[in-house]
């Protein structure tokens, strides 16, 4: 059964922000076959955002599942039911998110140094 990871909004963009790229780190870090996954409300959280086209053009290109979820919750509490009931690794730099997710003993995927992705 593949790993399965998913990614947060402000994670999609750090591509452009940081000039990481995320989807070559991955993969030295998760050493089996994993999916990789965004919520239908990243999409939303997504629009107007400085980095909207390369995330969405990357989520296409990558072939990212998008999730559909219940519209009356945030993306936030979205996230950590799914990753606590369904075992999700979560990619986030939301300090506040990470916090929650470690918390609950979710994995996560985080940023270190703006350079390299680090595994929880």
């Amino acid at each position: 059964m593949p790993e399965k990871i998913i990614i947060d909004t402000n994670f999609l963009i750090t591509p452009l922000k940081y000039k990481c790229d995320i989807f070559s780190e991955i993969p030295k870090l998760i050493d089996r076959k994993y999916t990789l996954n965004v919520l239908d409300k990243t999409l939303d959280e997504l629009k107007n955002k400085k980095g909207e086209k390369l995330a969405l053009d990357l989520i296409k290109a990558k072939k990212i599942n998008i999730i559909k979820t219940e519209k009356n919750k945030n993306v936030d509490n979205l996230l950590l039911d799914l990753a606590d009931k369904e075992k999700f690794i979560v990619c986030t730099s939301d300090r506040l998110l990470k916090q929650k997710l470690k918390e609950k003993d979710i994995k996560t995927i985080t940023l270190r140094q703006k350079r390299y992705l680090r595994f929880d």
